[in-house]
C-alpha cells in the first residue's frame, strides 16, 4: 500500500482494497478504469465515477485505464471521445499511455464467442427484439426457450459467421448465450451478446456489421486489461452474475471483481445523457458546453474549478445506497474554493452615470486596492478616479424601501476602496427615467483621513473614461423544479425560462483589460464570474456569471 493509502478515508471499497492486498490477491495488484461510451458528454454524475477510479489508483500506487465502450457505433462519434478526453483531464487526471478501446477487443471478442458457440453455450437466435421480449418472461414468470436454442453447433457456428461476412439485414439474427430461462435474474435468461448493425464504426471503419453488447464486451474487455476492481454504479449489481458467468466460461488472462456503488443524483438537475441531447437537438440550450447543463464541459465554462468538484465528490462519498444530493452542496463546494482564489475587480452590471460636481474635471488620482483581501500574494490593482463614474442601478432607489442602505437623495455612502459621496441631485431623461446623479464628494474620506467618519452603505464602482464595456451572461439553474425527472409532465415543461440574462452595456474596471478566457474573478458585491472560453476576445470580453456570493445550502 502506498503512503497516500494511510492518510485517506476509507470507504467500503477501500476497504475491500485493503482487505485483498492484506490476503495477496491480485498479487497485490490495484487497477482501475473508466469506461465511458462516447455517445455524448461527460456529466457530474461521471465526475465521481472518474475520481472514484482514478483517485483509487492514485491512493494505492496503481494504475486507471480510459477505456471507451464504443460498441454502439449508431450513437458514436469522435466528437463525444475528444470531449471526453478532454474533461477527464481538465478533472485533474491522466491515463497516461493506457487509452483504450472496446473495439480494440473487436477480434478477440468475436473468437471468444466463437469458444462459446463450440461449448454448446451460445447460439444464433431469429426471434425478434419484440418476440424475444415475450419469450423472456417477467420478475413473476419464467422465460420460454427460443426456438432456435436447440440449434446445432455447426449451424450456430456458420450463422455466426454469415452475420460477421454481412449477408444479412439488420435485426434477422443475434447470438445468445445460452444460461437458463428460468433464472430469477432476468440477465442470465439467455442474453443478446450480438447484433447485426451495418453501421459505419469511428475506430473500425466499415470492418464490422455485427457488434458486441455492452454485458459481453465490459467484463472481457477488464480482464484482458487485467483490471483488478470494476467499479461500477448500482444499475450493474443485477449484471454481476453475468459478468462473473461469462468470464468463467472463457480462458482470460484475469477475472476482475465488479463491485457497485451508487450512482451521483443532484436536485434541479437531468443527468440522463439522452435527455441532455434531448435539450442540445431541441435548441433549448446553446450545446454541450452550455453553461446551464450539468457537463463536465458546461461547468467548466460556467466558471466551476476542477478542485471543487473533486471536493464536491470527496464531500458525497462513496455510498451501497442512492440519494439524493442538494445542488447547494456542489455550490457550497465551489464559494468555498472561489473565496480563496479568486481576485477582486469591480463590476457595474447596469450602469448608472454619477457626476461629482465638486471634483475638478482634471482631477486625475489613482486609487489601490488590493486584488484580495486575504491573500497579498495576488497583488494589488490601480483603479482611476475622477469626476465622473458609474454605480450600479440597483445601488439607487430614489424612493427607498425600508432598510435600504445603499445611495438616496440627500443620503450618503462610501465608494468601494475611495471617498463618501452624497446624492444631491437626479437627473432624468424625458421619458421619467433616471439618466445621472449629481453628488458631491468628500475627498477628506479616504483611508485613514476617513476615521470617525461613517455611513451605513458602501457601494462598488468603475471609473467612466477609463471602464471597459463588456457582455455579461448571469445564468441561473436550468430547471426550476427539484425532480425535474419526476415532477408532473414533460421535464422540458420545468425548464427555468429566466436561466439566462444577457447584459450588453456591463462595465468593468480596467484592470481587466487583461483578462483571458477562464480566468476567474469576483465581482464585489455581485458574484463569481469567469472569462468565456469560446465568446470573449481581447477587444470584447464576455464575463459568465459563476454562482452568486451568497450561500443558501448552510442555512437552516
Amino acid at each position: 500500500m502506498s503512503e497516500s493509502a494511510s492518510n485517506t478515508p476509507v470507504n467500503f471499497i477501500h476497504q475491500i482494497i485493503n482487505d485483498d492486498l492484506a490476503s495477496g490477491k491480485h498479487s497485490g495488484r490495484v487497477h482501475t478504469r473508466f469506461p465511458p461510451e462516447p455517445n455524448g458528454y461527460l456529466h457530474i454524475g461521471h465526475a465521481k465515477s472518474i475520481c472514484l477510479n482514478f483517485g483509487t489508483a492514485q491512493k494505492y500506487g496503481g494504475l486507471c485505464n480510459l477505456r471507451f465502450d464504443d460498441t454502439n457505433p449508431e450513437k458514436e462519434n469522435l466528437e463525444y471521445v475528444e470531449s471526453i478526453k478532454a474533461s477527464v483531464k481538465w478533472l485533474g487526471f491522466d491515463w497516461d499511455d493506457r487509452l483504450y478501446y472496446a473495439s480494440d477487443y473487436f477480434d478477440q471478442l468475436y473468437e471468444y464467442a466463437i469458444a462459446l458457440i463450440r461449448q454448446g453455450k451460445a447460439y444464433v437466435c431469429s426471434l425478434t427484439p419484440e418476440q424475444a421480449r415475450e419469450y423472456r418472461g417477467t420478475l413473476t414468470e419464467p422465460g420460454r426457450p427460443s426456438p432456435d436454442r436447440e440449434r446445432s453447433i455447426e449451424e450456430n457456428l456458420a450463422l455466426f459467421s454469415r452475420m460477421k461476412s454481412g449477408e444479412f439485414p439488420d435485426g434477422a439474427f443475434t447470438l445468445r448465450l445460452r444460461i437458463d430461462m428460468a433464472s430469477p435474474n432476468i440477465n442470465l435468461r439467455d442474453p443478446v451478446i450480438y447484433r447485426i448493425k451495418h453501421q459505419h464504426h469511428h475506430q473500425t471503419g466499415d470492418t464490422w456489421c455485427i457488434y458486441p453488447m455492452y454485458d459481453y464486451t465490459h467484463c472481457i474487455s477488464d480482464a484482458l486489461e487485467r483490471i483488478t476492481h470494476s467499479l461500477c454504479t448500482l444499475e450493474f449489481e443485477d449484471h454481476r452474475p453475468l459478468y462473473d458467468w461469462v468470464l468463467d466460461q472463457l480462458d482470460v488472462p484475469a477475472h476482475p471483481q465488479q463491485i457497485e456503488f451508487a450512482r451521483l443524483n443532484i436536485d434541479y438537475t437531468v443527468m440522463s445523457k439522452r435527455k441532455l441531447k434531448q435539450l442540445v437537438d431541441e435548441g433549448l440550450v446553446s450545446g454541450w458546453s452550455d453553461p446551464r447543463m450539468p457537463t463536465l464541459e458546461g461547468l467548466r465554462r460556467r466558471g466551476y474549478a476542477p478542485e471543487a468538484i473533486r471536493h464536491f465528490v470527496d464531500m458525497v462519498g462513496v455510498t451501497k445506497s442512492n440519494s439524493l444530493v442538494e445542488v447547494g452542496q456542489l455550490e457550497f463546494c465551489l464559494r468555498e474554493f472561489l473565496d480563496a482564489t479568486a481576485p477582486r475587480a469591480m463590476a457595474v452590471l447596469r450602469p448608472l452615470r454619477v457626476t461629482l460636481t465638486n471634483v475638478p474635471a482634471e482631477h486625475a488620482e489613482r486609487l489601490v486596492l488590493p486584488r484580495h483581501p486575504k491573500n497579498p500574494a495576488l497583488g494589488e490593482r490601480e483603479i482611476p478616479f475622477g469626476r465622473e463614474l458609474f454605480i450600479d442601478r440597483s445601488d439607487f432607489e430614489e424612493v427607498p424601501p425600508a432598510g435600504f442602505k445603499r445611495l438616496v437623495p440627500g443620503g450618503e455612502v462610501r465608494l468601494r476602496g475611495a471617498y463618501i459621496i452624497r446624492c444631491d441631485d437626479v437627473v432624468k431623461d424625458a421619458a421619467g427615467r433616471v439618466s445621472e446623479l449629481r453628488c458631491s464628494c468628500d475627498l477628506a474620506t479616504l483611508g485613514k483621513n476617513a476615521e470617525g467618519r461613517k455611513v451605513k452603505g458602501v457601494i462598488h464602482w468603475v471609473p467612466a473614461a477609463e471602464a471597459i464595456p463588456v457582455e455579461v451572461r448571469l445564468y441561473d439553474r436550468l430547471f426550476n423544479h427539484p425532480a425535474p425527472d419526476a415532477a408532473e409532465g414533460d421535464y422540458r415543461d420545468h425548464i427555468n425560462a429566466d436561466s439566462l440574462q444577457v447584459l450588453r452595456d456591463a462595465l468593468v474596471e480596467p484592470s481587466l483589460a487583461a483578462a483571458v478566457p477562464e480566468q476567474r474573478f469576483q465581482f464585489e458585491r455581485e458574484g463569481y464570474f469567469v472569462v468565456d472560453r469560446f465568446d470573449s476576445r481581447p477587444d470584447a470580453l464576455v464575463f459568465n456569471l459563476t454562482i452568486g456570493l451568497k450561500d443558501s445550502w448552510t442555512k437552516p
